[in-house]
């Protein structure tokens, strides 16, 4: 894949097996990071292209991972912080299949209520939290037990911890 920025080409090279993140909102790459636990010390080849040119968004950020493929838990993180994403699962350098990321109506047991008094939260009881999409740009979650606002900023620190 080349970009073409003024005169100059970017070149991202391709990878043989893992995962290809692209679309992701310009500046959230790093987030996208962080709410995977990705840190590279793995020791997976990790490449990380921010701003890049693009005609369907204007400017995007793509994000590489080498030998690791995302499980579906990990797909509903990234549609809390990229919900235009796409996600394409490379094997033998080819795409074998290409998803585009979907915030869905209410999301379940992704994360913690931050409301500590909040029912979830207690030890004694068998209760997920489960949350409400009240708006996808930017995302906030209500929480449907304790009916606490959840900021994407809340999210993004609650997966960096």
């Amino acid at each position: 894949m080349s970009e073409m920025v003024g005169e100059e080409k970017i070149r991202i090279v391709k990878i043989h097996d893992g995962t290809v993140i692209d679309h992701i909102r310009a500046g959230k790459a790093l987030e996208v990071l962080k709410i995977l636990g990705i840190t590279g010390k793995d020791g997976n080849i990790v490449t990380l292209a921010m701003n890049i040119s693009s005609s369907k968004i204007g400017k995007k950020d793509i994000v590489k991972v080498e030998n690791r493929f995302l499980k579906e838990a990990e797909v509903a993180r990234i549609a809390l912080v990229a919900p235009e994403a796409t996600i394409n699962l490379i094997k033998d350098s080819k795409v074998i299949k290409k998803t585009r990321v979907e915030l869905p109506e209410t999301i379940t047991d992704i994360f913690d209520c931050p409301n500590q008094r909040c029912v979830t939260n207690k030890e004694r009881e068998p209760i997920h939290s489960k949350y409400e999409v009240v708006s996808r740009t930017p995302v906030q979650l209500k929480c449907l037990y304790c009916w606490t606002i959840v900021e994407e900023a809340d999210i993004i620190a609650q997966f960096a911890s």
